[in-house]
Formats: structure tokens, C-alpha cells, sequence
């Protein structure tokens, strides 16, 4: 077989994926805080691009106007006669009396106050009348003597006491020993968030080349610091250190805490027998339990909740219709300075320099087309989630119909994952409250007497709603509410029911019926 090199001409079809495209697809799956964290890097690495500033009051800017307002400034008072600023900071200044005069332009009582002749003390305790005193503008300030800069307000602001710090203290306080306070923050850093203790003594032992029972002594003396039940390795030993500062750990309660399994399956059968108490002081203990903290660590240095921004808004009109809108605070608005670009390019500058230009111009109205097309996209597809489900915003979840991602695309004519893309991480305010755009989707659940299907949230909400509603002595089990739901036209399996409910943290019927029987008893 003869092997040979020529040369073959094909036509053929591919789907090629440019970065400008993968850049738009990026922009559409972004969330308010992702897309401002981008634009703020393009911002920074694109010459080309500006931010768009709130100009109502300002109807010229840009550097050109600046200057350009400045000359006309510099122009009128030199024609006016009145002083200028290089009058000012010129080498020789005016001191004597008429010559100080003549280049004011007024008489020198005019210019400076003759109360000014006030002893110090009166000025203090003119200052301190007005509630500022000499040393909130002075070196407290950060800006120095007479510098005539305000303070800075966030130095003020008192710092938050974090868990680690708060502990080290103690430690600082409760031992002079070098190796045990070496051993102490080596076990204050290995806490969690709630205070916990996850990593074990031996381990913790072989990383500092310490004795396991050294380590053991620094646990002891850490675990008796505030918050009383810190350094636990579990929840019995955080409860058990709390119930030891309370002198309430007997051996009743020690049974207890060994098995908390039952507690939390409200077994106070299986408890009582266990404690070798009767029921009274069974739910005496359960209740002590109760006002134990499980996480004594949360209380320091607990990060803040990030503030959830609407991309969309959702208005009610006075004629019963919708109005929506963007968001404008959750849309980082860009500009191309074209005159800047048109500038640089007439310059005689070098082919990289024009080449750089060219490709930052290319770029930078790439990304203002790629901002536009997600506003148009996200507004599209929010305006048909919000006409499906207004029966939602104007009556409530009961009414939240079945919606999935291929409905909206094809009214929108959209691909299914453009969709997804578009409502992940992506909020709407609404009269009912904030939602993700993804809670408006959910499956479908067919009616009993084939009337319109169900939506699963809609039916999630019944199920709580028939729980809240329950009487102690009448506790739904999950094949009750099958049957319930049935009355109300919704087919749905009993094990679909189990899934809902554990899904809202609603235990199962025999622990809820223990636990209201209990709490009635008490």
C-alpha cells in the first residue's frame, strides 16, 4: 500500500465558542455581586472604560470640562480685579496695613474678625458650647493640628471581639506557663464557629511534640473559660460543662446526656426508664436542657449576613397590573470613551500602542453590548415568570402554579439553559417579599379529579399549614394527610408526604404527638 501526501478541500459546520461569547455566557450566570466584582477588574485593566456617575447636577465633566471651567474661572477674576490664587501663593505676601487693603479689595475689619481678640479659655468654652471640643479636630482626628480635616468616623466604631481573642485573654490571665499557654491557643485556633473542639488531643499532642496529657490539662483549663461549655468535643460534653457550672450535673442528668439519641426522639418512655425518674422530673430535665446552649461559640465573631440585592423589582399598578423593572443599584453601568480612543489613535504613537488600543476598544464595547443584552434577557424572562404566577403575588404560596425552565423559554424563544443561566443567583422583590428566581419553578402535582395541576410548593405549604393547625390530641399521621390532601383534590403518595415534611423540619406524627403531650403535661 502506497502511502502518498495531497492536499483536501471540505465543507463542514462546527460550533465554535469564541471568548466574547463565553465572556456573554459568564455575565448571564453572574450575580449582582460577581458582575461588580468583574466590571470593577475590567474597569481597572481597560483604559477605554469609565463608570457612569449620577451627572443630573452635572451637566459638563470629564477632564476637557474641568479645564475648561477653570480658565473661564482664572479669565473672570483677572478681569474683575479680584485677588487670584497665585496671588496667594506667591513668594512675597502683603503684611502691612494698606497694602494688605489694597489686595483684599476691602478694608481689613472687613476681612478678619475683631471678636478674634478673645482670651484662649473664651474660645474653648465657645467651641465646647457648641459640643466641639479642641482635641476632636486636633491629633485625635488623624489629621493633626489645624489641619482642618474631619476625624475619621470608622475609627470610632468599636471592634468586634472574636472568639479566639476572647479566649486568649483568659488563657493571658488564667497561666504564666509559657508551654501551657503555647498548648492553649494551639486548641483555641482548632475551634469551629460554635465553639467546638473538631480536631483530637492526640493529634493536636503529635503537631506541638507535646504530651497527650499535657494537651489534655490545657483542654481542661480552656473548657472552664467564658462561655461556659466551649473546647467541647461534642454536644453531651458542651452540655455537661454548662450543667456542672449550674451544679444540676447528677446522675439522673448524665444518663440523660448519654443518651440524647431518645431525647431527640422524644422517648420519655425509654428515658424514664433509663434515668430512674419519673415523668415529672423528666420534663423537668428536658426543659433545663432546652435553656442549655448547644453553640456557645456564635455569640463572638459571627460574620454578618450579606445584604441580598433584587436584580428585579416588582410593583403593584393602580389598574391590577404588574410593573417591572431593573434594578439600577444591581446594574454597573459602563461607558467607552470613544474620544479618548480617537485621541490616542491620531497620536504617533507605536503599532503595539495602537494595536493595545484597538484591542482594548474592541473589548470594551464587547462588554457594554454583553451588560445590555443580560438587563434585556434577565427583564424578559422575570416578565413572564411574573405573568404565570399572579395569582401568586396577588393571593399567596397556595396559588403558586407549576412552572418549569421550558415553559419560560419557549415564550421568551430562549434555550433552556439560557434560562438556568438567568435565574441562578438572581433575586426579585416582590409585595410578597424577596425570592430567588428559581423558586418560582417548581414540579407539578397532579389533581385528583384531573382538574389543573398542583404546584409542589403550593402543597408544601397545605401540609404545614394542616400540622400548625393540628390538635395534641389528634396528630396527623402522613397517610391522614394523604387523605386530606385528597378532599382538596391533590393525588400525592404517602412517602411524597414524608419527603415534604422532613423537607420543612416537621418531625414525623409519634414525636410530635410525645412532644405536645409533653408540653401540655408541663
Amino acid at each position: 500500500m502506497a502511502l502518498s501526501a495531497k492536499m483536501l478541500l471540505r465543507q463542514g459546520q462546527s460550533l465554535v465558542m469564541t471568548p466574547q461569547l463565553l465572556q456573554a455566557i459568564k455575565l448571564l450566570q453572574y450575580s449582582s455581586v460577581e458582575l461588580a466584582a468583574f466590571v470593577e477588574e475590567e474597569l481597572e485593566r481597560n483604559p477605554l472604560l469609565e463608570r457612569v456617575e449620577d451627572t443630573r447636577d452635572q451637566p459638563t465633566t470629564g477632564i476637557d470640562a474641568l479645564a475648561e471651567s477653570q480658565d473661564r474661572e482664572a479669565q473672570s477674576d483677572f478681569s474683575s480685579g479680584e485677588p487670584r490664587e497665585t496671588d496667594w501663593t506667591s513668594d512675597q505676601l502683603p503684611v502691612s496695613g494698606q497694602a494688605l487693603a489694597d489686595s483684599l479689595g476691602t478694608d481689613v475689619e472687613n476681612a478678619f474678625d475683631a471678636d478674634r481678640e478673645l482670651s484662649p479659655a473664651a474660645d474653648q468654652s465657645r467651641l465646647e458650647s457648641l459640643g466641639i471640643s479642641e482635641t476632636a479636630w486636633s491629633g485625635t482626628s488623624g489629621g493633626g493640628e489645624g489641619s482642618g480635616e474631619t476625624g475619621n468616623i470608622e475609627a470610632y466604631i468599636a471592634e468586634e471581639t472574636t472568639l479566639a481573642t476572647h479566649l486568649a485573654r483568659q488563657l493571658a490571665i488564667a497561666t504564666a506557663d509559657p508551654v501551657k499557654r503555647m498548648i492553649g491557643l494551639a486548641i483555641i485556633d482548632a475551634l469551629d464557629e460554635a465553639g467546638y473542639l473538631r480536631e483530637r488531643v492526640e493529634d493536636i499532642a503529635h503537631r506541638l511534640g507535646a504530651a497527650s496529657k499535657s494537651v489534655e490539662h490545657a483542654l481542661s483549663l480552656v473548657q472552664g473559660f467564658e462561655p461556659t461549655g466551649i473546647a467541647a468535643r461534642d454536644l453531651a460534653e458542651c452540655l455537661a460543662l454548662q450543667l456542672r457550672e449550674l451544679d444540676r450535673y447528677d446522675p439522673a442528668m448524665q444518663a440523660m446526656l448519654a443518651n440524647l439519641h431518645l431525647v431527640a426522639k422524644r422517648d420519655l418512655a425509654a428515658l424514664k426508664k433509663i434515668c430512674g425518674v419519673d415523668e415529672e422530673d423528666i420534663v423537668d430535665m428536658l426543659a433545663e436542657i432546652r435553656r442549655l446552649d448547644p453553640k456557645p461559640g456564635r455569640a463572638f465573631g459571627s460574620t454578618a449576613s450579606a445584604l441580598v440585592i433584587p436584580d428585579v423589582i416588582v410593583k403593584a399598578a393602580r389598574d391590577g397590573s404588574w410593573l417591572i423593572e431593573l434594578n439600577a443599584e444591581a446594574l454597573p453601568r459602563v461607558l467607552v470613551n470613544q474620544t479618548y480612543a480617537a485621541r490616542v489613535s491620531r497620536s504617533n504613537n507605536g503599532e503595539d500602542d495602537r494595536n493595545f488600543i484597538s484591542q482594548c476598544l474592541q473589548t470594551a464595547n464587547w462588554l457594554t453590548k454583553s451588560l445590555e443584552q443580560r438587563a434585556r434577557t434577565i427583564l424578559k424572562v422575570a416578565a413572564e415568570i411574573v405573568r404565570r404566577q399572579d395569582a401568586f403575588l396577588s393571593q399567596g404560596v397556595e396559588y403558586l402554579r407549576p412552572l418549569n425552565l421550558k415553559n419560560i423559554a419557549d415564550a421568551v424563544s430562549l434555550h433552556e439553559s439560557t434560562v438556568s443561566r438567568v435565574t441562578s443567583n438572581k433575586y426579585m422583590s416582590t409585595p410578597r417579599g424577596m425570592f430567588e428566581l428559581k423558586y418560582f419553578f417548581t414540579a407539578s402535582i397532579a389533581a385528583h379529579g384531573g382538574g389543573d395541576a398542583y404546584s409542589a410548593e403550593a402543597v408544601r405549604f397545605k401540609i404545614k399549614q394542616m400540622i400548625d393547625a393540628e390538635a395534641p390530641s389528634a396528630v396527623l399521621s402522613d397517610d391522614a394527610i394523604v387523605e386530606k390532601l385528597r378532599e382538596h383534590d391533590i393525588d400525592i403518595a404517602r412517602r411524597t408526604v414524608a419527603k415534604y415534611r422532613e423537607s420543612l423540619k416537621i418531625p414525623s406524627s409519634v414525636e410530635r404527638r410525645r412532644e405536645k403531650q409533653g408540653a401540655r403535661s408541663a
